[in-house]
């Protein structure tokens, strides 16, 4: 086996410098048109083949690109479960969402809750999206920085707020023009600096074990390869992560401004199903690779013995697994391979933070400054796109303090909590003819968030008294399905 070549600081920083500087030119090649159209929807001129691609990496981040990998080492190829529910979540935005969403022509897609529910429910909403999205930009946010940290600035004793600053000021510059036009053409790019360096590596590791048989039969002999788990009571049983998996579809793609902006730049309702389609089946080939690729990484570190890396949490080291992929490809493997990850993780994580960045900012304008009724101002919009990078970079600073890792299922913790009033919300808007009463449409705030706090209550309550048992992410479609309830009690009250 050949000795592996590390990647120098210095070098690192060259490489970002280069890459940001492909990124600073495609934004000024796009970014010429300032005008809200663009920012939002691409001026609806976006091509569908050029928003699939990119919305891989927009959907991946950088979150799933080294978490995932890290992840196997517990759950194994369990997550795949999930991924097999997303297929039904794409179907279901393909053929529900999607044509009302083209149907109302709509920028932002809580509007669709004004002209449905009413003025609260539309803007309670829109609030659960920025809190949501606010949370899990945060969390990709700190995943690159802390990478960054790892691989550039902490060899140079520069402090990590910092890295952090740095960080969302390079996302900043090369959106805050061109907005969501931009980003389609930037998340294609990143996409593939990603997959070139996912499969890079898993020909480099694949290549450097040494196998007594083939590189698949290798992984189903090893303690890391079981895809199927049928007992009830561990987290990851199959039914209840297919059904997680096909919920979190629907709310984090299909009722989440981030990526349906994205949807809603294409040019019609067609084009826009038929990218929904051909990402969601390329979507499960390459979340099955990064789990195989995580597989590798065991199997390496094993073999060469390589200590798994650790975060200092409270004075207490702790294994932190989602450093294993970076540890490998920055320590332990080639240059060229080095290289090409370290662009394929800024590629990733910034694929799916900047257009988070451009979605908060689309979503307060037009959902609370009311840009569609013709209050727009680039200025405006300008000083909103910076008053979030800098919530972003607060947001970040608190979850660091916190210190965590395994950060694919914070994610997925977040949104179980906040998007389920907004899957209660969608859900009463298209499945019923109810209405509420203006005189009591305001209830609607108190019921959203009842909602999450009574679902909070039960996922602890059980999985602290009934045998271990623990909902999981099922807690998703019951914190929806308590606020539909809610909403439907406020429909039975009349009033004068």
């Amino acid at each position: 086996m050949n000795q592996p070549s590390a990647l120098s600081p210095g070098l690192v920083f060259t490489l970002a410098i280069i890459y940001f500087a492909v990124l600073f030119i495609i934004s000024l090649i796009t970014g010429k048109d300032k005008s809200d159209d663009s920012f939002f929807v691409g001026g609806k001129k976006s091509p569908w083949f050029l928003v699939a691609f990119g919305m891989i990496g927009a959907s991946l981040s950088g979150i799933t690109f080294i978490s995932v990998p890290g992840a196997v080492g517990g759950a194994q190829f369990g997550y795949m479960q999930m991924v097999f529910g997303y297929l039904l979540g794409y179907a279901v935005i393909a053929l529900l969402l999607m044509p009302i969403y083209y149907r109302l022509n709509l920028t932002s897609i809580y509007t669709y809750l004004e002209e449905r529910l009413g003025f609260f429910s539309y803007k309670t909403g829109a609030a659960f999206f920025l809190i949501s999205r606010t949370i899990g930009a945060a969390l990709r946010l700190y995943l690159v920085a802390s990478v960054l940290d790892y691989a550039i600035f902490s060899h140079w004793n520069i402090p990590f707020f910092v890295t952090v600053f740095v960080t969302i000021a390079l996302i900043w510059l090369y959106t805050f023009r061109g907005g969501i036009r931009t980003i389609v053409f930037t998340d294609s790019l990143q996409t593939f600096f990603m997959l070139l360096s996912l499969i890079l590596t898993v020909i480099f590791i694949s290549q450097q074990l040494k196998f007594d048989g083939g590189v698949w039969e290798t992984i189903q002999n090893s303690n890391y390869s079981q895809l199927f788990f049928w007992d009830i009571l561990p987290g990851n049983n199959f039914f209840k992560q297919f059904l997680s998996g096909a919920f979190i579809a629907i709310v984090m793609t299909g009722l989440d401004q981030d990526m349906m902006q994205k949807n809603l730049s294409c040019r019609n309702l067609k084009e826009a199903q038929l990218n929904m389609g051909t990402f969601s089946i390329i979507l499960l080939i390459v979340n099955f690779i990064f789990l195989v690729l995580g597989a590798l990484l065991f199997l390496y570190k094993d073999q060469l013995g390589i200590q798994m890396p650790f975060r200092m949490v409270n004075n207490v080291a702790k294994p932190a697994t989602d450093l294993l992929f970076p540890a490998i490809a920055l320590s332990h493997s080639t240059l060229l391979i080095g290289s090409v990850f370290f662009i394929g993780l800024l590629a990733a994580a910034y694929s799916s933070a900047d257009s988070a960045l451009t979605s908060l900012t689309t979503t307060f304008c037009v959902d609370f400054l009311n840009f569609k009724k013709g209050k727009s101002s680039f200025k405006t919009r300008t000083i909103v796109h910076v008053a979030f990078s800098f919530v972003l970079f607060f947001a970040v600073l608190i979850y660091n303090a916190l210190g965590n890792d395994a950060l694919i299922w914070d994610v997925f913790k977040a949104a179980m909590y906040t998007y389920g009033p907004i899957l209660g919300l969608f859900a009463f808007g298209i499945f019923t003819r109810l209405k509420i009463s203006k005189d009591i449409e305001f209830l609607v705030i108190p019921v959203c968030i009842l909602s999450v706090l009574i679902s909070y209550f039960l996922n602890w309550i059980t999985g602290a008294n009934i045998g271990g048992f623990q909902f999981g992410f099922l807690i998703l479609p019951i914190n929806g399905f308590i606020t539909f309830a809610g909403l439907c009690v406020l429909s039975l009250v009349k009033t004068e």
